[in-house]
């Protein structure tokens, strides 16, 4: 088994007014960095987005992981 740190960061898409102004939102860290043991990189993922918060859920095209082996 190979040792994997993840963090989930939520990408809120901008308002209106904010693309008027040319503003972006700030992304936000969901989940704090985690470390997890798993066997491949598609078991780690697997396993990172279960964390994904119940109220994000409708929003996934807004959250990403970051993942990376240890």
């Amino acid at each position: 088994m190979k040792l994997y740190e993840y963090a989930v960061i939520y990408n809120p898409l901008p308002t209106k007014d904010q693309s008027e102004r040319g503003e972006k939102p700030k992304s936000t860290l969901i989940v704090d960095v985690q470390r997890i043991l798993s066997n491949n990189d598609k078991e780690a993922m697997m396993l990172a987005a279960r964390a994904i918060p119940a109220e994000y859920t409708d929003k996934l095209d807004q959250v990403e992981i970051a993942l990376r082996p240890f």
